[in-house]
């Protein structure tokens, strides 16, 4: 079976292998014709430079190539492309494939849920799935014991995919709450980026728990208010991804975060690290977000500030530990309200 991922960065390539170790006809695509010609001359990935990716993986920038036959489309591109990813795929998509987004991200101005998108722009009735979870690309691609989640309105298709990916080192679970996990994967990379400008800051272990686990309060708040499932956030595509995203060196936001706490712009620290800083992206999102549906994000808001605004990362800190003083639940009840 033919299975084609749209997208050859470093995530891109790790769910190829994954594909590629289960059996599949793998094709990996680019629009960049220089990227596509590097990867075929040296079989290597720069974001992965230890990997070698197998001869019978076809590498393409030919979209028809890459489509024609395929019965799966894994799209793992930066998040300001897939609205034109999926737009480019839409027309010569089969009606049997089963298209799965494995990018991380809202979209901007619209803030758009991935899925949403995929369902405005592909076919009716096109078989749509969302993969998150705690996954370095680092690790995957060196078949160190991962898990994800896989979410889908019809519980039959995320099994599907479940099937597609899950073996000895790859743990696939299922889940139909496409908001819980889709924000999740969105939103951790926003705090992931605060938890590094406090590294950067020096606020130590103390100060890192409670960016995550405020910050994940947030995320759950918004959740609920959209219509998904606090409990998702408690899984693999909250807590898990939270976890090792705010925590891993592999982890471009932490990266990005603490250039920035050390002084740095944040354009500087873009520059320095060298690869797409999700979190950037996402944070105006969550920003937008937050006031179209009236949730109080303050760490969401206050990284925001310091990525956009030019704001002092230590008067970002002050102004977040000066904030009134609250229960940790709501009047309601619910748990994980900031």
């Amino acid at each position: 079976m033919k299975v084609s991922v749209f997208g050859c960065g470093a995530w891109g390539t790790a769910v190829a292998l994954v594909l590629h170790d289960n059996g599949y006809n793998v094709t990996m695509w680019s629009k960049f014709d220089d990227e596509v010609k590097k990867l075929r001359d040296s079989r290597k990935n720069k974001l992965l430079p230890d990997i070698l990716i197998p001869n019978d993986i076809t590498l393409t920038s030919d979209l028809s190539e890459a489509v024609s036959e395929a019965k799966a489309v894994i799209i793992v591109v930066p998040s300001f492309a897939l609205r034109e990813t999926a737009a480019a795929i839409a027309e010569i998509i089969g009606s049997d494939a089963i298209v799965i987004c494995m990018s991380k991200g809202i979209e901007k101005d619209t803030c758009g849920l991935f899925s949403d998108i995929l369902e405005e722009v592909l076919p009716d009735g096109t078989m749509i799935a969302v993969v998150s979870g705690p996954t370095h690309a680092e690790e995957v691609s060196k078949r160190v014991p991962s898990a994800c989640v896989v979410a889908a309105t019809d519980m039959s298709v995320a099994m599907r995919v479940q099937n597609l990916l899950m073996n000895k080192y790859l743990r696939v679970y299922t889940s139909t709450d496409l908001i819980g996990v889709e924000l999740g994967a969105a939103l951790k990379n926003v705090i992931a980026l605060s938890a590094g400008i406090g590294t950067g800051l020096g606020i130590g272990d103390n100060g890192l728990a409670m960016l995550m686990t405020r910050g994940l309060a947030e995320i759950a708040e918004l959740c609920m208010k959209m219509g998904g499932s606090k409990e998702t956030l408690a899984g693999l595509a909250g807590l898990g991804d939270l976890i090792v995203t705010c925590m891993s060196e592999h982890s471009r936001n932490r990266r990005a975060g603490r250039l920035i706490g050390q002084g740095m712009s944040a354009e500087e620290a873009m520059q320095t690290v060298g690869a797409v800083v999700e979190g950037y992206y996402a944070a105006s999102s969550a920003k937008d977000l937050a006031e179209l549906m009236d949730v109080d994000m303050p760490i969401c808001l206050e990284t925001y500030r310091v990525l956009y605004e030019g704001k002092s990362p230590q008067k970002a800190l002050e102004d977040l530990m000066s904030r009134s003083r609250r229960s940790e639940q709501s009047t309601g009840g619910e748990l994980w309200v900031t």
